[in-house]
């Protein structure tokens, strides 16, 4: 009779593809419910005759923002109910919110429905913080990090991508494609349908297959251990070879209740201190671990920084490639205002533009970014590209001083240092934020709240860079956007010092187990002998050493 629920073992050794494919389908929900009304947001707002045409870019902004907004209100709270029901939960029920305002905007016949719709989609979406907690609950093996977090921003891009590409083609069918939607049909009375429904379709296709395939990674609701488990469970650079407990099936005795045994009453994990000289500390209150650490809250303020200036480039760049070149524009020499306007292009190059920036992204997210990883290290890395962000913000502005037939050449120049010093961050900033989390308890809140703090500087992020950028207008200096992007950009640059990596206290997790003996049928069966298993963790030069002691 077997005592305990099985499931089928997967190799931690192994890279898990196929959950983190899935998580990519749920995480693509966040970029595509942000980006599919920007094409359309101003033409919503002309339409529902809000204010004057004047105001109605402001009144779009505030309609693109909210979603952030309302994101960062409550990505913390979403975070730590993950902590307590689970990950998939959390995860279904933000796609499902996600789902609801799609719709409530897409049947939206005013500004005010339509902007409600869009901060219940934020409000019901705390994705973001969880996706990067299961990741890590997913990743065994350090080696794996570059790749795994490397998904989440290429998933971005790829929902960046699909978002406005739904919303700008079908937003309006009535009147783009006549003989397919009838001026009698729903979506000629609802011209904003069409593309929110699409969306909303691709969600339920995610929601069915995480329902079905996506694994729970919670570590404190994993179906017990199967003797797979054990067999391959093991320490990454051992001081001492692990013995004893490792190399027995445990039995959960973590119920009050388990099987043919009588009640237990014992803590399921307990946590000591360890000093370096080896003497152990019991904690006497290890439930009260301090989740939001000194260094905890400096990585995340850094991504915090990061995500500011980052969306101040995607808002920038298309204005400023539009927006007219100046007629006394100094080719030899330079004033103030040899940085009037900008370069004067066309909506359909710019689009061109774009669409080979989309490219330039994914390649570096899924090639560059995990070579340049494994060569170089993550915290050396990630020094590097945020010492270079400032940058990529300084040199736009001098693009306007290039002859006419060097533009193109000097564009795709910026947009590869930004891509590769932009691309890299992002996931090595959420690896840090992982690896100074004190506890993996603590990793929901902690991710909880890196989401929120990435939610607030997107939704302040773009009004204040369309205002410097109106103000550089009237003076005649457009660059004044540009280097106060840049000045945002030396600001992180700067907390480098502050950006230690976490090493964090040494830990002892004290595991209980009883160790069952295994016949050739793999049958379990009841054991009086209880192992107790202490791993000591401890970080050496940035490599992790687990001691493990059998007693």
């Amino acid at each position: 009779m077997f005592l305990t629920k099985t499931r089928s073992p997967r190799d931690p050794n192994k890279f898990p593809a196929v959950q983190l494919f899935l998580l990519a389908l749920v995480r693509v929900a966040e970029p595509i419910a942000l980006t599919s009304i920007f094409p359309y947001a101003w033409r919503l707002v002309e339409q529902y005759n809000v204010s004057s045409p004047a105001n109605a870019p402001f009144f779009a902004g505030v309609l693109i923002s909210a979603f952030s907004l309302a994101e960062a209100c409550t990505g913390m709270y979403w975070g730590s109910l993950s902590d307590r029901i689970g990950r998939k939960p959390v995860l279904l029920m933000g796609c499902f919110g996600t789902i609801s305002s799609l719709l409530v905007v897409g049947f939206a016949r005013n500004f005010w429905v339509a902007l409600g719709g869009r901060i219940l989609g934020g409000v019901l979406n705390g994705n973001i913080g969880v996706i990067q907690t299961m990741v890590g609950e997913l990743i065994k093996k350090p080696e794996h990090e570059p790749q795994a977090y490397a998904i989440l921003p290429f998933v971005w891009s790829v929902g960046t991508i699909i978002g406005p590409s739904i919303g700008g083609y079908f937003a309006n069918p009535a009147e783009n494609f006549p003989s397919a939607f009838p001026p009698s049909n729903i979506f000629a009375k609802f011209p904003y349908l069409l593309p929110n429904v699409i969306c909303a379709g691709l969600l339920a296709v995610a929601i069915i297959a995480g329902y079905f395939l996506l694994e729970e990674t919670h570590p404190d609701m994993q179906p017990w251990s199967t003797q797979h488990d054990l067999d391959s469970t093991a320490a990454e650079t051992p001081l001492l070879p692990a013995q004893g407990a490792t190399l027995h099936p445990a039995a959960n005795l973590t119920t009050e209740s388990y099987g043919t045994f009588d009640a237990v009453d014992m803590q399921r994990d307990e946590t000591w201190h360890v000093k370096p000289s080896g003497e152990w500390i019991e904690d006497k209150n290890p439930s009260r671990d301090k989740a939001i650490t000194k260094t905890v809250v400096m990585f995340v303020a850094a991504l915090g920084i990061f995500t500011y200036h980052s969306m101040t480039y995607d808002h920038l760049l298309p204005i400023f490639l539009q927006d007219k070149r100046a007629n006394d524009m100094l080719i030899y020499g330079f004033s103030p205002s040899s940085f009037a306007g900008g370069l004067g292009l066309s909506i359909q190059d710019v689009g061109i533009i774009m669409s080979f920036n989309g490219i330039i992204a994914l390649v570096i997210q899924a090639v560059i970014f995990p070579l340049m990883a494994n060569l170089f290290g993550i915290y050396r890395l990630l020094i590097f590209v945020t010492v270079g962000q400032p940058i990529a913000y300084f040199i736009v502005p001098y693009l306007t001083l290039l002859p006419t037939n060097w533009v193109y050449t000097g564009i795709y120049t910026c947009l590869a240092v930004r891509n590769l010093l932009s691309i890299l961050a992002y996931p090595l900033l959420l690896i840090m934020i992982k690896e100074s989390a004190p506890s993996p308890s603590h990793l929901g809140k902690i991710n909880g709240l890196a989401a929120s703090t990435g939610a607030a500087c997107r939704t302040i992020a773009s009004p204040i860079a369309g205002l410097l950028y109106g103000l550089g207008i009237e003076i005649r200096f457009t660059p004044l956007a540009w280097w106060a992007s840049t000045l945002v950009a030396a600001i992180g640059a700067m907390q480098i010092p502050f950006l230690n990596r976490a090493a964090g206290n040494c830990h002892a997790r004290v595991s209980v187990a009883a160790g069952c003996a295994w016949n050739k049928k793999k049958e379990r069966r009841m054991s009086h002998v209880v192992h107790i298993r202490i791993e000591d963790e401890e970080e050496v030069e940035g490599q992790r050493r687990v001691l493990i002691r059998e007693v």
